[in-house]
């Protein structure tokens, strides 16, 4: 027998001797449990934010200790969650601090087999110019009984379910403008 470990010291008396007859309180909790303190109660700040996950724009409180992410839960002053998460929201703490996350852009050149690390400006100047590129070589006007049409076929838009509806609204709306007419959207497939 363990020489700090005496009879007084079995969870069974531990229960009789302190009335914790279920236990589920004091008699069942060990020193290194009561010396346990949450990660949330030595944040530096708790901000806002909302789930990246779906489209429902799920509440959550970030715990950030040493501008590091420590905890996720649900906000309970959201009017739509309520402070609840699902399991993906409840795990979303490892996206952020997970060591594989991608943080820069990545490019893989015409014909090469590796990816690249470039600037996020020189990544979406790269896009930019290929979607007004395709825009002005598939460009219709005017169908051949003179109609207008003023459309292309060479853009178009397939949304994810993680956007909320203000996002999917600002992209229908963009590629809309640009003459895009084959707008879809995962969440509605």
């Amino acid at each position: 027998m363990d020489p700090k470990k005496t009879l007084l010291s079995w969870p069974v008396v531990r229960q009789l001797r302190s009335g914790d007859f279920l236990g589920r309180g004091p008699a069942v909790t060990s020193a290194r449990t009561r010396e346990l303190e949450p990660r949330t109660s030595t944040a530096d700040k708790v901000v806002q934010s909302v789930c990246p996950y779906c489209a429902v724009g799920c509440g959550q409180r970030i715990f950030v200790k040493d501008d590091r992410v420590v905890q996720i839960e649900g906000d309970p002053d959201s009017p739509v969650s309520r402070g609840r998460l699902c399991p993906k929201g409840s795990a979303s703490e490892q996206l952020v601090n997970n060591p594989g996350r991608q943080r820069k852009a990545l490019y893989r050149r015409p014909g090469g087999a590796d990816w690249e690390p470039i600037e996020l400006s020189t990544a979406v100047e790269m896009i930019a110019q290929r979607f007004v590129e395709s825009r002005r070589r598939t460009w219709q006007d005017h169908d051949e009984h003179g109609r207008p049409l003023r459309r292309t076929m060479g853009i178009a838009s397939l949304g994810g379910a993680t956007l909320d509806n203000e996002e999917n609204y600002l992209i229908k709306k963009l590629f809309t403008a640009a003459g895009a007419i084959q707008i879809e959207n995962q969440a509605r497939i």
